[in-house]
């Protein structure tokens, strides 16, 4: 009795089973179909990202090439390209090179790449970071003391492995200005920095007892 019952459920659910992939076949096959669509369309970007990516390396090698054979100009515009076109990885070795180069003489406009890299290219938080620190790096001679924080406002008020880098700059730029209460303040934020870098610290530490202590 109980072997009959078992077959007759069995059936019963063999039969719901059945009626219900007739009833919602259209369903089921559009789902399918928009399953293997996202999946074409996954794989083409990133055949196509990979494919961009290439181009851009290819680019900022063939630069470096045309560099090396006094090319200057044709560099700067295609260093220029690579960054607009916002990729995480050669942007910003594009805009270091025409830094470390010293191809652009203009401030406003190696500025404006920054910014390029800082506010309109997606990267890694702390290459972020590091890109604003290098930032007030090559604006440091150039910069009064509000342009300066304001560059370096966004990694002091963060946790960043690079705000010690930024108070450590600061303080230094104050002490070159002669603004020593200024300079002892920022030295000693980096003493209670809690992921500060070690080096810094040991810097920082002689600052305060060499030429800042009271």
């Amino acid at each position: 009795m109980d072997e009959e019952i078992t077959i007759i459920n069995t059936k019963t659910r063999n039969e719901k089973i059945k009626s219900f992939f007739i009833e919602n076949k259209k369903l089921l096959i559009s789902t399918i179909i928009a399953f293997i669509l996202i999946l074409l369309s996954f794989y083409s970007y990133q055949i196509y990202k990979d494919h961009q990516k290439k181009l851009l390396s290819d680019k900022y090698n063939k630069a470096i090439i045309e560099f090396k054979d006094s090319n200057k100009s044709k560099v700067i515009l295609s260093m220029k390209e690579i960054i607009n076109d916002r990729d995480s990885t050669y942007s910003p070795l594009a805009l270091y090179f025409l830094i470390d180069q010293n191809l652009i003489k203009n401030n406003k406009e190696t500025n404006d790449l920054f910014d390029i890299l800082i506010n309109k290219t997606s990267l890694d938080e702390e290459i972020k970071n590091l890109i604003i620190y290098k930032k007030a790096l090559y604006n440091a001679e150039l910069s009064n003391e509000n342009e300066l924080l304001k560059i370096l406002n966004p990694l002091i008020n963060s946790k960043s492995v690079w705000k010690s880098h930024a108070l450590y700059l600061v303080a230094e730029y104050f002490y070159s200005k002669n603004e020593k209460k200024k300079s002892k303040e920022f030295f000693k934020k980096i003493l209670d920095t809690k992921n500060a870098n070690q080096n810094l610290v040991k810097e920082a530490q002689k600052r305060l007892v060499r030429d800042l202590s009271d």
